[in-house]
């Protein structure tokens, strides 16, 4: 049985995705993340500390999960934001038994997309 990704030929790798999905502090960022939020936004929702959700968002953004989708500016720096980036994700079985991950991303940024791409 092979494991593979059906989005793109760019798509992290699927033991990625399953670390990041089989993470309970990353699902419950991942479930907090439905507009854009700074690190300190979610670290203050979730109840974590500022460390782990930089480590979590890391994770999450490495697995193609999460997108940094702007930069707030204050004072002398920039902020960044992060939103999750699909609307669903399934697991299963294509042709040869091959274990697919089917990320759908069409509609989960929204209005989001086009915010803030460049920094």
């Amino acid at each position: 049985m092979s494991l593979e990704f059906s989005t793109s030929d760019d798509a992290p790798a699927f033991e990625c995705v399953i670390a990041a999905l089989d993470d309970g502090a990353c699902r419950e960022i991942v479930a907090v993340l439905e507009k854009p939020m700074t690190v300190h936004e979610v670290a203050e929702v979730t109840g974590r500390p500022l460390s782990t959700t930089y480590r979590k968002l890391d994770s999450l953004s490495e697995a193609g999960l999460v997108e940094e989708v702007e930069g707030i500016r204050q004072e002398r720096h920039r902020k960044s934001r992060y939103v999750a980036n699909f609307e669903r994700l399934s697991i299963g079985f294509a042709d040869g038994n091959e274990l697919r991950v089917d990320i759908d991303r069409s509609a989960a940024l929204g209005l989001w997309s086009n915010v803030g791409q460049e920094f």
